[in-house]
């Protein structure tokens, strides 16, 4: 069973990046490789625009599971974002045992 729309089935192997909550994003970013980062962040960043362009065109009244685990998708983009780009490590560098918890997550 596809976990994306059909037209990002190329992101299939990433599914596992598809999780609801900011912690759960945190979580696997911390228990991931650079290397796995980096593919993630190297199949799903091409692909950012094309997301946003779909995403917008989606009704939050009535969206699909498939568009949900879409929209988890890039925003563990975010989350890797940094680590890939800047820090090339998972962790936040020189902030020993530091969290985020969000107070609210998104509304989808």
């Amino acid at each position: 069973m596809a976990v994306f729309p059909q037209q990002f089935a190329d992101l299939e192997p990433f599914a596992d990046w598809a999780v609801q909550t900011e912690k759960a994003r945190y979580a696997k970013r911390f228990t991931s490789t650079m290397e796995e980062l980096q593919a993630f962040y190297d199949a799903a960043f091409p692909r950012l625009d094309d997301a946003k362009a779909y995403l917008e065109k989606v009704s939050l009244d009535d969206i699909s599971e498939e568009d949900k685990h879409l929209t988890w998708l890039f925003c563990a983009l975010c989350t890797v974002s940094f680590p890939v780009e800047v820090w090339r490590q998972p962790k936040v560098p020189d902030s020993g045992p530091s969290s985020i918890d969000a107070v609210r997550e998104p509304a989808v």
